[in-house]
């Protein structure tokens, strides 16, 4: 799995708007959308309205995807090899990660 990752952190784009997830919304290579170097790039240059349906098939071989969370896209940078697990209210992604738990032993 391609990964953007700088000063010992990994990119991972999250929907920050309400309505609809991002990768929690599309269970089919969420991995790939939260991921990929091209997707974060896109991001990072405010080229939101680029990701498309024909843009994802096209570049990335991806199909049937739900596209509801592009406009509130946005990038979350979590320390490498941190265990986490996206969170997803109303459209709206958070990371939760193992230390972000109050566990009991």
């Amino acid at each position: 799995m391609e990964k953007v990752v700088r000063d010992g952190k990994v990119a991972v784009l999250l929907s920050g708007g309400w309505g609809a997830g991002w990768g929690s919304w599309n269970e089919v290579d969420h991995q790939i959308l939260m991921f990929h170097p091209k997707l974060v790039g896109m991001v990072e240059e405010g080229r939101h309205e680029e990701i498309t349906e024909k843009w994802l098939k096209k570049e990335l071989g991806l199909k049937g995807l739900f596209l509801g969370g592009v406009e509130g896209l946005y990038i979350k940078w979590v320390p490498e090899g941190t265990k986490f697990r996206i969170d997803e209210y109303d459209g709206a992604e958070t990371i939760i990660t193992e230390h972000d738990l109050d566990m009991i032993a």
